[in-house]
């Protein structure tokens, strides 16, 4: 049987020093992060045990991780966490994610900007997912 089934990460919150501009690795700002991960979850959902699906916990330590390492472009930041989670999570196929980042210093009253990414494990992209705001 094939399924379509997803590991879900809403709405985390980390604090990272991402930006153009110099003062934004020095005080930074606040981020959000929606990932979901394409993982045939059958076996867990029949077995019970973490050993078969993906640990939410390890993918949060994951984005943590990545969310260390100050960068110039959300885009930068979003495409190194995806490449990590394809790296230490084999049985994902693909990620949806969105990054945003609060209040960004740029003139505009703004509540966010971000960005989206889709990615297939082969390389391919997906263009369904839509995040909550």
């Amino acid at each position: 049987m094939t399924t379509d089934s997803y590991i879900i990460l809403e709405d985390l919150r980390l604090f990272a020093y991402h930006g153009v501009a110099e003062q934004e690795h020095k005080v930074g700002n606040e981020y959000r992060i929606d990932i979901r991960l394409h993982v045939n979850i059958t076996r867990a959902a029949q077995t019970d045990n973490v050993a078969d699906t993906v640990n939410y916990a390890e993918v949060f330590e994951t984005v943590k991780a990545e969310m260390k390492t100050p960068s110039k472009l959300l885009e930068h930041v979003a495409g190194r966490i995806a490449n990590a989670l394809l790296a230490h999570f084999p049985q994902t196929t693909g990620i949806d994610l969105v990054l945003r980042k609060r209040n960004p210093p740029m003139g505009a009253d703004i509540a966010w900007t971000g960005v989206e990414l889709h990615i297939q494990r082969d390389g391919s992209i997906k263009n369904d997912f839509r995040a909550r705001t």
